[in-house]
């Protein structure tokens, strides 16, 4: 039982699951937040200009990414809905069973965790979701997100940074022998 306690807690590196699933909780609360403001005092499709580049602007996603699937019929709420899921659950394994040396994907997936469980709760209660931020330049607008969506991304680019790393780190040792 002591030896499941001591992996357990070194599970994740110096960040404690806790601590993990506190951080995947803060983005739930921020998304949810963020969302509900938005949708109180937005207007769907009307942007609010924040400053040159950046609207606030109300949507409401039916699909999936950059509006996939949006007009499918409704079918894709479920489709997402499972996937998201199934997803969270798979997250939340990885997490708990990570080396510990692994401190740069646990912040990550802690990350992608909040983000699929913010949007996750939206399709359930709602069978969409609320995305309002906008980044454009000049006629060209960039697809339309929430906090969910930025936390997802980020988690995403700092696994994609974790791997170069881990490669990086693997190709000197390699190197040294």
């Amino acid at each position: 039982m002591n030896k499941d306690k001591e992996k357990n807690s070194e599970s994740a590196g110096t960040w404690s699951i806790y601590s993990l699933f506190g951080i995947s909780a803060l983005i739930v609360i921020l998304d949810r937040l963020s969302k509900y403001l938005s949708d109180t005092n937005l207007t769907e499709g009307v942007a609010v200009n924040v400053f040159p580049g950046f609207d606030l602007l109300l949507a409401y996603n039916r699909g999936a990414s950059f509006s996939f699937l949006d007009d499918a019929g409704g079918w894709q709420r479920w489709l997402l809905t499972g996937i998201s899921l199934g997803v969270s659950a798979l997250i939340t394994v990885w997490l708990i069973r990570l080396p510990k040396a692994q401190k740069l994907q646990a912040l990550a997936l802690a990350l992608i965790l909040g983000g699929a469980l913010g949007n996750l709760y939206d399709r359930m209660m709602a069978g969409y979701v609320i995305d309002f931020i906008s980044v454009y330049f000049m006629d060209a607008r960039f697809a339309i997100f929430n906090i969910a969506d930025a936390a997802i991304s980020v988690g995403a680019g700092m696994m994609i940074l974790d791997i170069f790393l881990d490669y990086k780190r693997g190709t000197a040792e390699r190197t040294a022998s």
